[in-house]
Formats: C-alpha cells, sequence, structure tokens
C-alpha cells in the first residue's frame, strides 16, 4: 500500500513537473522596471539591450531584476568578453543573494519596429535553455507621448514547432493554421512592489493634484511622432510589395514550368507510341535528369509575416495617436467656448 502511494505521488509529481501551466503574467518590480526605462532612455535613440531575472511560479514570470548588456560590435573578441560579462554579473548577483536565473531579456526599440528575423532568433536560442522566457519591449519615443510603451512577448508554441523544421511554405501554413497574428503572442504585465516602498512613495507625492507629466499629455503637437510612424508605415508597405512581386515570379516560373513540363510529356507519349508500333520498349515518361522536373523552391513566407505585423503595429500606433489627439482638440474647443 505504501509503494504504491509513493509511486503515485512520484507519478503526480514527474507529471506535474512535464506539464506546465500556461503564461498568464508577467509580474515586474517597480525597481527592474525603473532600470529599464533609465538604461533605453540613457542610449535613445540607439538600442540597447539587457538580461531579465527572476523567478518562474506557476502561471506567472516575477521579474525582480536586471542588467544591461555592454554594448556589442561585430568582433569576436567583443562578443566573448560579453559574455565573460554577463557570467560575472550572475555570479556577483548569486554571492549577495539576489535572484540569478535568467527569464529572458530586455530590449529598447524604435517606434515599435521590433517584429525582427534577429528577435525570432534570439528567442529561439533562449529556449533551447530556458523552459518559459519573455521578451519585455520598450520604445522611448512611444513613452514620451505620456503612456509607459512597456510590453511582454513570446513566441507561440506551433510557431517555435514549424520555425525548428524550417518550413514556411504556403502549404506547411495552411496545414498548421498558422496566420501573421500567430507568431508572437503578448503577456500582460503587472507591476508590484513591496508594502515598505508602496508607503515610501506615498509619503514622496506631492501635495499638489496635478503634476508635470499632467500637463505633458495635453500637448496638441505630435505631428514629428506621426510623421516618423507614417514613414515606416511606407518602407513596409514597400518591403510587403517586394515580398509579394518575389511569390508572383515564383508562381509564373511555377506555372511556365508546369506548362513545359506538359509540352515534353505529350511529346515523349507520341514517341513512345511510335517505338510500340515499331515493337522498341517505350521510353520512361519522366526525367530526373531535365531541369523542368527539377522543382522550384518556394520563397519563405516568414519575412511576409514579420512586415504583415510591423504594418499592423504601426496602424495601432498612428490610430491610438490620432484617436488621443482628438480627444484633445474637442477637450481644448470645450475650454475655448466656457
Amino acid at each position: 500500500m505504501a509503494n504504491t502511494m509513493a509511486r503515485s505521488f512520484l507519478q503526480a509529481v514527474s507529471s506535474s513537473e512535464e506539464i506546465a501551466p500556461p503564461l498568464r503574467v508577467v509580474q515586474m518590480e517597480g525597481l527592474a522596471v525603473l532600470k529599464i526605462i533609465k538604461h533605453c532612455n540613457e542610449f535613445s535613440p540607439a538600442l540597447v539591450t539587457g538580461q531579465l531575472l527572476g523567478l518562474d511560479v506557476g502561471s506567472v514570470l516575477e521579474v525582480t531584476n536586471c542588467f544591461p548588456f555592454p554594448i556589442r560590435e561585430e568582433d569576436e573578441e567583443i562578443e566573448a568578453d560579453g559574455a565573460n560579462y554577463q557570467l560575472e554579473m550572475m555570479r556577483c548577483l548569486r554571492e549577495v543573494n539576489v535572484d540569478n536565473n535568467t527569464i529572458g531579456w530586455y530590449q529598447s526599440t524604435l517606434l515599435g519596429s521590433f517584429q525582427t528575423v534577429e528577435l525570432i532568433e534570439t528567442f529561439m536560442n533562449y529556449q533551447e535553455n530556458i523552459r518559459r522566457c519573455v521578451c519585455i519591449i520598450y520604445d522611448p519615443s512611444r513613452s514620451s507621448q505620456g503612456a509607459l510603451a512597456l510590453k511582454a512577448l513570446k513566441l507561440t508554441d506551433s510557431f517555435m514547432d514549424l520555425h525548428r523544421k524550417n518550413n514556411f511554405t504556403g502549404e506547411k501554413l495552411r496545414e498548421k493554421k498558422l496566420s501573421w497574428v500567430d507568431i508572437f503572442e503578448e503577456i500582460p504585465i503587472k507591476i508590484s512592489n513591496s508594502a515598505l516602498i508602496s508607503a515610501f512613495m506615498t509619503e514622496l507625492e506631492p501635495e499638489s493634484p496635478v503634476a508635470q507629466c499632467d500637463y505633458d499629455r495635453l500637448k496638441l503637437s505630435t505631428a514629428p511622432y506621426m510623421e516618423r510612424n507614417l514613414e515606416f508605415l511606407i518602407d513596409c508597405m514597400e518591403d510587403l510589395s517586394s515580398e509579394q512581386n518575389k511569390f508572383q515570379y515564383y508562381y509564373r516560373s511555377l506555372s511556365r514550368q508546369q506548362a513545359q513540363q506538359q509540352a515534353w510529356l505529350q511529346k515523349r507519349r507520341v514517341e513512345n507510341m511510335a517505338r510500340k508500333a515499331a515493337g522498341e520498349e517505350p521510353l520512361p515518361e519522366e526525367d530526373p535528369s531535365n531541369s523542368i522536373f527539377k522543382p522550384i523552391p518556394e520563397p519563405s513566407h516568414l519575412d511576409s509575416y514579420l512586415i504583415t505585423n510591423q504594418t499592423s503595429n504601426y496602424c495601432n500606433q498612428i490610430n491610438g495617436v490620432a484617436g488621443q489627439n482628438f480627444s484633445r482638440l474637442y477637450l481644448m474647443k470645450a475650454l475655448h467656448e466656457n
């Protein structure tokens, strides 16, 4: 009886370890958020990255600390120094009893232009060693408009399975029912502080109910931000048009090859009928050495999916800023009338 209970307990433990609950929320310490914002703002508009440290507890990924990466250059020695720097930083944090478990990384972006092949490759490299990881994206330019542009992203499981096979053909995408919206999954962020820090922040609050940041939200001049978004959106549309031209060329080549194959087969069948009439052996109806029977490789859909994702992101940003501008204009109109 005892052996049966022990065996069932071990089976339950092993099954709970194998089947992890899905990630529901990323809980970030306020200090870690401030470190990310400070690092990204100091080097803006240059793009920077850093390591996220914390704990993986059930369906919650807790980000308790972070540290910046040195600015990378295309040099093997400098890359090796960067890896040594990360290991040394984690060793020092471990010595002072700070969480040093890697749970992902953070990076800055310019106007939300983060959906790239490099981001996916970094995700796949992290995923080889970490069961669950996230990437925190911070946009200093978007935050300057009065909203904290901070989001947590992860790759969907279906996309990662397809990426490991490196097969982004139209047939596979239809088989997996994978569209451009199924690449990234945004995880809700919850910022938490200890009770002591919350009490201290309450004491630091000014007596005035209105702060300077509240006035900054009423600025009507957002033309530079809108212009940059529209410029990036035009670039995305040009890139998407180039991708569409690639697929049009592929389908034209495929159609031309199929026509050549049909003409060749028709000619070979007529020749075989003549050989049968003469009592000779017929020739095979397929010739692998012939160039018209070599399959034409289909272009990958990954780039077009990423460009479509990026286009949607720019449209959402323009829509959000335009809506805020209309609200401000109506507010100013009401104030002038009064």
